[in-house]
């Protein structure tokens, strides 16, 4: 008998909220923007009482206003590109019928890490080694799409960024988009700038280190003590790995807000195509220009660039685009309109939300009880 695919389906519902205090407000940013710092050090940044800090981050996390996550940085690890991939359906087709669909042909495929779609469209996002990988993957998702009627009227739409000629501006970075939103007067955003999605070195891993790298992204949520126990390893063992995962640039901690809770209603995603006479210039960071303290994500090659970028409303929505179409018509940037397809926040559903286990082990590589650890 087939093994029938299980997923996983996370629809974001409005939840009951409580309006956040002006302390609250400031603290979500801070954790946000200073995901690293101990509360003692959050005090100090935020000029917070130490025991105000603590009481605010428990009680934040407990009414599900932000999650931990942990962000590999696989660039030193032979992952080679970050893949974009957008595709418009056929309405006819129900939105659960198609996810169980693609559940058991395409989102199992561990390079896919984040996937969200609405009835009639939907995008991911996935790490991969090489191409090959991504383009078997479009092969099958083009003959499930096709095969199933799920198509509109176009193939599926794949960006690649291969990170050695890429530049990646924000990868979910909201602290900008929060600290406008609250109308904190903390000090001002820096100015964007390239993320780097991995250390300059080929990383060389011990066994240890593998299954320890695996379970801290798996588990976020897990202290040092509670890695040791599934490893076999003391406490210490763990935080100097961790240490050393964080300093090489292989790994960021990382907090999640919960939008819904705090009341926006618009994620867009946004393909442009830039006119090969005349692209902005890469040396410069000219298209960085296009960012606004909407966007949470910002990958640009020469030649084309997405972005993804929230919105509390239509009107704010508006206001944005309408800067971004200026901005690329003035600079002659673009010979058509770029593509933008709007997504509601309590409409869309989550098939994969940020789900890094199943990459991270492919290209690391972990021990079989591991893998079992982390149902992968």
């Amino acid at each position: 008998m087939r093994k029938k695919f299980i997923f996983k389906i996370l629809i974001l519902k409005r939840m009951n909220k409580f309006e956040l205090t002006t302390k609250e407000k400031l603290m979500l940013y801070g954790l946000v923007k200073y995901p690293r710092l101990t509360d003692k050090e959050l005090s100090e940044k935020l000029d917070l009482k130490h025991s105000t800090v603590t009481s605010i981050r428990h009680r934040l996390k407990e009414n599900e206003y932000l999650r931990k996550l942990i962000i590999p940085k696989l660039q030193s690890m032979g992952c080679e590109m970050l893949v974009v991939i957008y595709t418009n359906f056929s309405p006819l087709i129900p939105l659960l019928e198609r996810i169980e669909i693609t559940g058991e042909t395409i989102e199992v495929f561990p390079e896919i890490f984040f996937s969200v779609g609405e009835q009639d469209k939907g995008f991911s996002l996935s790490l991969s080694k090489d191409y090959a990988t991504i383009g078997r993957i479009n092969d099958i998702r083009t003959q499930t799409f096709g095969g199933r009627g799920l198509l509109e009227d176009e193939y599926p739409n794949t960006v690649v960024f291969p990170f050695e000629i890429s530049k990646i501006y924000r990868f979910f970075d909201f602290a900008p988009l929060l600290r406008r939103s609250f109308g904190l007067d903390s000090e001002p955003e820096a100015e964007v700038e390239k993320v780097s999605f991995g250390g300059t070195e080929n990383a060389v891993f011990s066994d240890t280190e593998k299954n320890a790298y695996c379970i801290l992204i798996s588990y976020p949520e897990l202290s040092d003590s509670d890695v040791g126990r599934e490893l076999g390893v003391s406490r210490h063992t763990v935080s100097r790995l961790r240490r050393k995962f964080e300093e090489n640039n292989l790994m960021s901690k990382f907090n999640l807000p919960n939008f819904v809770k705090l009341g926006f209603e618009i994620l867009v995603f946004y393909h442009i195509r830039f006119d090969p006479r005349n692209p902005p210039d890469m040396e410069e960071d000219e298209a960085a220009s296009l960012v606004s303290d909407s966007t949470v994500f910002f990958a640009s090659r020469r030649f084309e660039a997405v972005m993804i970028s929230i919105y509390k409303d239509y009107e704010g929505y508006k206001s944005d685009r309408t800067k971004i179409v200026r901005v690329l018509k003035e600079n002659q940037w673009v010979a058509e309109d770029p593509v933008i397809r709007t997504y509601g926040l309590n409409t869309m559903v989550f098939i994969k939300d940020f789900k890094f286990a199943p990459i991270v082990s492919k290209i690391v590589g972990c021990d079989f009880w591991v893998k079992k650890l982390l149902n992968i």
